[in-house]
């Protein structure tokens, strides 16, 4: 979805969305490490990462309905980070692309967006981020976001006609600078030793968009980000703020959200307010979550209200129950699992699950303790940041990165409920590790591989994700791509058939295999996945 973009036309701006949402997703982990201020509860990663999410699903939505334009699909950015945004840094990002939105909507449509109108969309994005925050704090996310924009408009200002990658580029470099320089403007960071986390997170919103207008993704030098210290690691005994973080979304008119916003900085902290036109998200901390509440209330209709005690301390679960939840790319392999008691995720082709639908069958399990198998690399971020989600519900979860179905397999074959928990995912995820993985496929346009061009029918062998194979004839792909494999040894191996196999796959291949290697087990299943006409295990 991260191609690149001629201009930020309506699919430049999806591709961007996608781009940050997968090099969040990416970063993720990271960036909760770093998140100390205002509360050092490490979510600001996962909360950014879900705010994106949600942005990305109403950007694919709109794309989907007839008519739509660049300015439509900008106001769908806007609107789904609004609906969706989670967490103090979520809440900003939410109102960063609003100021883009509205920017962008300045534009005519009959024009490509020029240099100009990015410095603009930063400025303006930099700008409502300042207005949305109760007590603007330097060192935050709004430094970072203000020196993108100063750095843009210097840009423009500059050179008439700038290009849009020049600007860009340039601001996500002045936004890593700034970012560079927060622990010197707040002493949270500061005594911490580490970099803003919301501030993070949008440089690497600024990076993505920079990798989609110019084709170059920008490396960040490891020595940019500090990561906290040892003696630093266990922020929650330190934080002495208020109890609670309320946010919700309200329907209401702006007289009324200028009293509550009043209200809310009189009872809390850590106040931000975006939306406009009727809709507004709201996050504050309190001591008294039911003030904040009432607040809304008396401002207008409350909805989607999250309440979260920011001091809860991690405990230890009792050991009740596990289940298995798994991503399936066909049926066959959906049933196959299914009747070992795994809770199934059907995946769609080239679309991975969302945070919400396994989320969900994290829930559905109905266990205290839950296994997740992802079943490819691209699903592996998502399903860590269900995980997180669902911890937070007190649902112990662990993620075995398995990047094909045949290692969820694998996984799921050495499972064992009678066993502690650390030692089934350790079991599982070492039977993962041990299966190689291919597939064959069939080339749906020309391309140049690294194993030379491709043109469209070609048939393309992979190993480990990578293209190692190319030829006209499926069988004799197939079977190279077996004589690889088992050139380095195995035991045993998995066969999974897709809708487009026919005989010579699913009897002719396992004959021969047969044949030429005795002495290897052989489990073939009708996995029924479409664009995969063979999918190969080898342990």
């Amino acid at each position: 979805m991260a191609q690149l973009a001629s201009e930020l036309d309506a699919r430049g701006i999806q591709s961007w969305a996608h781009a940050a949402l997968t090099a969040l997703g990416e970063a993720r982990a990271e960036i909760d490490a770093l998140n100390v201020f205002p509360v050092p509860d490490g979510d600001t990663g996962t909360n950014v990462y879900l705010t994106m999410e949600a942005a990305c699903h109403d950007i694919d939505q709109a794309l989907g309905e007839p008519g739509h334009s660049r300015s439509s699909i900008a106001r769908a950015l806007a609107h789904g980070a609004l609906m969706g945004a989670r967490g103090n840094s979520g809440v900003i990002i939410s109102q960063i692309f609003r100021g883009s939105s509205d920017a962008l909507a300045q534009v005519a449509a009959d024009r490509p967006v020029s240099g100009g109108d990015v410095a603009e969309m930063l400025r303006r994005a930099a700008d409502m981020a300042y207005a949305a925050v109760a007590k603007p704090v330097e060192g935050t996310i709004l430094t970072v976001a203000r020196a993108a924009a100063d750095a843009a408009m210097a840009a423009a200002l500059a050179d008439k006609e700038v290009g849009v990658g020049a600007v860009v580029t340039r601001a996500a470099i002045a936004a890593q600078q700034a970012l560079e320089q927060t622990p010197h403007l707040l002493e949270a960071l500061r005594r911490a030793g580490v970099v803003d986390a919301g501030g993070r997170a949008y440089v690497v919103i600024l990076d993505a968009l920079a990798g989609v207008v110019t084709g170059v993704r920008r490396a960040m030098p490891p020595a940019a980000i500090p990561m906290p210290r040892a003696v630093d690691l266990e922020p929650r005994a330190r934080y002495d703020g208020p109890a609670y973080e309320v946010m919700f979304l309200l329907d209401a008119t702006a007289p009324a959200v200028d009293i509550m916003r009043a209200r809310l900085g009189e009872v809390g902290e850590s106040l931000v307010v975006v939306g406009g036109e009727g809709l507004w998200n709201v996050h504050v901390h309190v001591d008294d979550a039911g003030a904040a509440v009432e607040a809304a209330i008396a401002a207008g209709r409350p909805h989607r209200i999250r309440i979260t005690h920011l001091e809860v301390a991690e405990e230890v679960l009792d050991h009740l129950v596990r289940g298995l939840v798994a991503v399936a790319h066909g049926p066959g392999t959906a049933a196959l699992m299914e009747s070992f008691g795994v809770t199934i995720v059907p995946a769609q082709p080239g679309q991975r699950p969302s945070t919400k639908q396994l989320l969900d069958a994290i829930t559905a399990a109905g266990a205290t303790e839950v296994i997740l198998l992802p079943s490819d690399k691209d699903t592996w971020p998502v399903a860590e940041v269900a995980a997180e989600q669902a911890r937070v519900a007190d649902i112990r979860v662990s993620v075995i990165p398995t990047r094909s179905i045949v290692q969820t397999l694998a996984a799921v074959a050495v499972q064992e409920n009678s066993a502690r928990f650390e030692d089934d995912v350790v079991a599982m995820t070492r039977a993962a590790g041990a299966t190689r993985y291919g597939a064959v496929t069939i080339a749906v346009r020309e391309a140049l591989t690294t194993v030379g061009p491709c043109q469209v029918g070609d048939v393309l062998g992979l190993v480990d994700g990578d293209i190692v194979f190319l030829g006209k004839d499926i069988v004799t792909v197939i079977r190279e791509l077996l004589l690889g494999m088992l050139a380095v040894g195995g035991e045993l191996v998995t066969l999974v058939s897709g809708l487009e196999a026919g005989s010579e796959i699913t009897q002719d291949i396992p004959i021969w295999l047969h044949r030429e290697f005795p002495l290897v087990e052989v489990s073939c299943y009708d996995g029924g996945q479409p664009l995969w006409p063979l999918i190969i295990g080898v342990e």
